[in-house]
């Protein structure tokens, strides 16, 4: 009977061979797990296009909207200052409501493929590189969010905020 040594990574090790003789043998996604992944990837990213169209329809249809000036519930014609509250709303929609959210799906989906990558070193790159595209772009959001609301305070707006 022969016992063998199982290493993850490793061929198993028969005895009386010498020990370097065990190879590295790379590991390879079975045909089921990709499409596992497919399933799950592709459920998540309706998921999120859903949400974008339906969440932020909600909870802006509970406010007055983006444009508050010159429509049937405010018949005032607009100013500068409408046209900054507006500019102030597009910029907060579009950074906490999808660039956030898009940044925290592609940080957990880099994180998936780092910890389910079992030594293959293209999968882990890959990982690592959605991660950290997505920690930078989520960084230049606030940044680009930071200097609108800058410039704004500085031509004077009273509506702008840090």
């Amino acid at each position: 009977m022969v016992k063998s040594d199982i290493t993850l990574g490793f061929e198993p090790r028969i005895p009386g061979s010498s020990p370097g003789e065990g190879t590295l043998r790379q590991v390879q996604c079975k045909p089921k797990f990709k499409k596992f992944m497919k399933k799950i990837l592709s459920s998540l990213a309706i998921l999120f296009l859903l949400s974008i169209i339906f969440v932020p329809t909600s909870i802006y249809a509970a406010d007055q909207g983006w444009v508050t000036c010159g429509n049937g519930d405010n018949p005032t014609p607009c100013t500068l200052t409408d046209f900054l509250d507006m500019t102030k709303k597009i910029l907060d929609f579009l950074v906490n409501t999808i660039a956030a959210p898009l940044a925290g799906v592609a940080i957990i989906v880099g994180g998936i493929l780092m910890m389910t990558s079992a030594g293959n070193p293209n999968l882990m790159g890959l990982g690592k590189k959605i991660f950290w595209s997505a920690i930078i772009g989520l960084i230049l959001a606030f940044a680009a969010k930071a200097i609108i609301n800058f410039v704004l305070i500085a031509i004077g707006w009273q509506g702008a905020k840090l």
